[in-house]
């Protein structure tokens, strides 16, 4: 029955119109013309027989004064009027009207009550309205699901807006049950429609392979579009990909361009990125200048990768003028952070006393804090501290456990130090093979120390099997870095032939480089060669003035074959080698034959 009286009700209304259409339709007209009066006059008529148009017409010209005086009032009166009869228009706009308090004492609940009743109809603008509402609980209890409901239904109408906070609502899993894929699907069509804030996180979802497989390629055109449109965000992602060569052709020039255009406009990620390649000279021409600019404005932003950038080149003083006290203002900023760099540094700041007072406590402290993060030379250093009792109690067992961390992250010093421990049996049991283990490890690092103790452990056949060859290897390496006790072993094994030919000149030229580093053996054997004239021309005075080097640094047998040769040498031969002897010294070895 309910059916049929509505069906009888709607050929009423149908008819009635056919009556109202004339007098609406002039009122269209007369509005089109500009001629509000008339329109005004037309409209009234309409609405006064019951249209529902001409009366949110009219309620219309009220609200803007047009043809009539402004009114409030009367555009209320005539809203109700054909929100009374369905009209999503003024069903809307009378919900505008109650939330903002125009024309009426503001009341939420009204508007909400309208805007319901404008979404129930199928506007969009209600409905995203009332999806905002619901999701941030504005003037209505918090509902995710109902903002997700209306979101749904202004999305299906293509709203833009809908469309995006649909797909933000899947990716949060607020009101529906998290699904990458549906964030994709509503966020593609938002995007497809410009929405700037959706490419830009279509971006990001094929840059993680979230909802979609990874692609970054795809990654890239997302972000450019975004990031045409000036979303900093894409910006700097847009810099990444540049940089690094994903979804496009590494263009340290194009990651710069990107980098700049998000800096300006305060991304503090750009700014560290930007001062970075200021920094390093990836495309721009290296400045530090530059890069001290970029790291400021990304370190006062709080970023502490930049915080400690900054430290470290006012402590280095590159491009601008050391200063310790500065470098230990920014190591701070970062330290109290978190980063544990800065951590590091800080703390060497204090054990040193540069920038601030020296203070042996905080120094550990901030060593102890890096180190707990895993900050590898600070594990280090707290090994070395412990094992030598500087600044704390001496503890081998904490030196130990300190070198134990740091070198299980690689870390060639506390590998060589714990090598060290085991070759000696410092608080673990003594054991080659583990020493051999870990000077192995320092050593193929290019670690110089590890590279001599790995050479003497093959000399000795010391948790290895004996192989003089090995030892020369290894020696050899660390000889070419300066290691002034592989240089001298280097040397015998020339002169005696062990683990190379036997070469006198190689020798002589081994013993040569230790023995400017004043190591006494090397000075000594040294002076045996030009006294036997083995690898060099025989010459008593060169050899009394390396007798003589090697006995002032201590060395007793120095001193007896000093005298043996000064019994060949005649007194003014002996001055001679004196006064060569004592110019060496004090031109601290750089120049002694």
């Amino acid at each position: 029955m309910k059916q049929l009286l509505f069906y009888i009700l709607t050929a009423l209304l149908l008819n009635v119109n056919t009556a109202w259409a004339s007098p609406f339709k002039d009122g269209l007209a007369a509005y089109k013309r500009g001629d509000y009066i008339n329109a005004v006059k037309w409209y009234r008529l309409a609405a006064s027989q019951g249209n529902a148009e001409a009366q949110f017409n009219l309620g219309y010209m009220y609200y803007k004064g047009k043809g009539v005086p402004h009114n409030y009032a009367e555009t209320i009166k005539w809203y109700r009027l054909a929100a009374a009869q369905g009209n999503v228009n003024a069903e809307y706009d009378l919900g505008l009207m109650y939330e903002k308090g125009i024309g009426i004492s503001q009341n939420y609940a009204e508007a909400v009550k309208w805007y319901l009743l404008a979404a129930a109809h199928g506007d969009v603008r209600a409905q995203i309205n009332l999806g905002h509402r619901y999701e941030n609980g504005q003037d209505v209890a918090q509902n995710y699901a109902d903002a997700v409901k209306w979101y749904r239904l202004a999305a299906a109408q293509g709203n833009v807006d809908a469309q995006y906070n649909l797909g933000l609502s899947y990716a949060n899993g607020q009101g529906v049950t998290q699904d990458h894929a549906e964030s994709f699907k509503w966020w593609r069509l938002a995007a497809a429609q410009g929405d700037v804030l959706a490419q830009y996180n279509l971006g990001v979802m094929y840059d993680e392979g979230r909802g979609t497989p990874q692609e970054y390629a795809e990654a890239v055109r997302w972000y450019r579009l975004a990031a045409a449109q000036g979303n900093v965000n894409a910006q700097f992602n847009l810099g990444l990909k540049y940089a690094n060569g994903q979804g496009t052709a590494q263009d340290y020039a194009e990651a710069v361009r990107w980098y700049r255009l998000a800096a300006t406009q305060g991304n503090v990620n750009a700014q560290y990125e930007l001062g970075l390649k200021y920094a390093n000279g990836q495309g721009v021409a290296q400045n530090y200048v530059d890069a001290v600019k970029w790291y400021r404005l990304a370190a006062t932003q709080g970023n502490t990768h930049a915080q400690f950038n900054l430290g470290y080149l006012y402590d280095k003083g590159k491009d601008v003028a050391q200063d310790y006290a500065e470098a230990v203002k920014w190591y701070r900023l970062a330290a109290t952070q978190g980063n544990a760099n800065a951590q590091f540094n800080l703390g060497l700041k204090y054990i040193n006393g540069q920038g601030l007072a020296q203070d042996f406590t905080e120094g550990f402290k901030w060593w102890r804090l890096a180190a707990a993060q895993g900050q590898a030379e600070a594990q280090f250093n707290l090994g070395v501290s412990y094992m030598k009792g500087q600044g704390v109690p001496q503890d081998y067992a904490e030196a130990v456990r300190w070198y134990r961390l740091a070198a299980a992250q690689g870390n060639a010093y506390a590998q060589n130090n714990l090598g060290l421990m085991y070759y000696s049996g410092q608080n673990v049991p003594q054991d080659y093979l583990e020493a051999a283990k870990w000077y192995r490890l320092a050593a193929m690092q290019g670690d110089s120390l590890a590279q001599f103790n790995l050479g003497y452990m093959y000399d000795k056949g010391q948790g290895v099997a004996q192989d003089s060859t090995q030892a020369v290897k290894w020696w050899r390496l660390a000889a070419v870095q300066g290691q002034m006790e592989a240089q001298f072993n280097l040397g015998v094994s020339y002169k005696i032939g062990q683990g190379v030919p036997q070469d006198y000149a190689e020798a002589v030229k081994w013993y040569r480089l230790a023995a400017l580093q004043e190591n006494a053996h090397a000075q000594y054997n040294l002076g045996e060669m030009y006294e036997e004239g083995k690898g060099v021309a025989l010459d008593y005075v060169r050899a009394h003035m390396w007798f003589n080097l090697s006995a002032a640094l201590g060395y007793e047998d120095a001193i007896k074959s000093r005298d043996v040769v000064s019994n060949k040498m005649t007194l003014q031969h002996i001055e001679k080698a004196q006064k060569m002897a004592n110019d060496c010294q004090q031109k601290n070895f750089k120049v002694c034959d």
